[in-house]
């Protein structure tokens, strides 16, 4: 980190930092969030005095953990892996798309009650449009079934895209998460959909290349890819878009698309918007026009 920026202090007890509002994203592990560093900077740019750090709470201790921070006097959490789950089962107040999420990335205390909500799905919305990519009339592949796969799937489908086609190793898991969200699609007016990664091989059954092709799944964590190099090459033209939620580095499912000439994003705007999404639910949406995401992200970048 250069010398001219905020220094990132690991210490989160709010105690410690009178005068300040204390926030802090917590996970295990968590020393390599870059939370602190948007956060900060958003604090910067609209003037807000806050202290934000990391938190690591043990594998099984998050609801502890969570509960100490806030009787302390803690304002608001994000949530990484692996405690969403938690995060929702510890709020007493879900907003609606962290319901149908099933999960919660982000936490704040109002009026005595804990909040929760999950702005991932937003984030990745934001960060594909500011990018330039169509979501509306779009034919999109949601590659995965999990937590990450849901947390977006509520905002993808308010785009009102053509098609969304959910493909993962298990079909039957991505047939619950069908299942879960055939109201909204059906009210969205989407042809959802449900294929496994098997299919994909096809082209038959492909029919056409995708618009955009999001990868949700963790394959790019462990530098694989979830596509075999056959049913890339169905799903991959040069007008295709593939975005992979891991961010740091040009991932396997990255190289595949650019190999067939497609244009490709990883993760990292996502985790900026949805940054900025926590942010103005803490400090106040009247923010909005004073925190510059795109700015952040071009600093982590640089």
């Amino acid at each position: 980190m250069s010398s001219n920026r905020t220094p990132i202090h690991l210490d989160t007890d709010p105690r410690k930092f009178p005068g300040l509002d204390v926030y802090a994203v917590v996970g295990n592990p968590i020393t390599h969030s870059k939370s602190p560093q948007i956060h900060t900077q958003f604090a910067q740019q609209s003037k807000q005095a806050i202290h934000y750090g990391y938190l690591e709470a043990p594998l099984d201790g998050f609801i502890q953990t969570a509960t100490a921070f806030f009787t302390a006097g803690g304002k608001g959490l994000n949530v990484t892996v692996p405690f969403k789950l938690d995060a929702k089962v510890f709020a007493d107040i879900l907003t609606p798309r962290a319901e149908l999420a099933g999960a919660v990335n982000t936490l704040w205390i109002q009026s005595g009650n804990i909040h929760g909500d999950n702005t991932d799905g937003a984030g990745l919305v934001r960060d594909l449009l500011a990018q330039g990519i169509r979501i509306q009339d779009a034919r999109i592949l949601l590659v995965g079934a999990g937590g990450a796969a849901r947390g977006v799937l509520g905002p993808l489908l308010d785009q009102k895209p053509q098609t969304l086609v959910i493909a993962n190793r298990s079909p039957d898991k991505a047939q619950e998460l069908s299942q879960l969200f055939a109201e909204k699609a059906k009210t969205q007016g989407v042809d959802l959909s449900v294929r496994s990664l098997d299919d994909l091989e096809n082209s038959a059954i492909t029919n056409t290349p995708f618009d955009l092709v999001v990868n949700a799944s963790a394959a790019g964590l462990t530098n694989e890819s979830p596509l075999s190099d056959r049913a890339a090459s169905n799903i991959f033209t040069p007008s295709s878009f593939a975005y992979d939620m891991v961010y740091g580095k040009s991932t396997p499912l990255m190289k595949q698309a650019i190999h067939l000439g497609a244009r490709v994003s990883d993760g990292l705007g996502m985790l900026v918007e949805q940054a900025a999404d926590a942010f103005l639910i803490w400090r106040g949406s009247d923010l909005s026009t004073h925190i510059h995401p795109r700015s952040v992200l071009a600093q982590l970048r640089s």
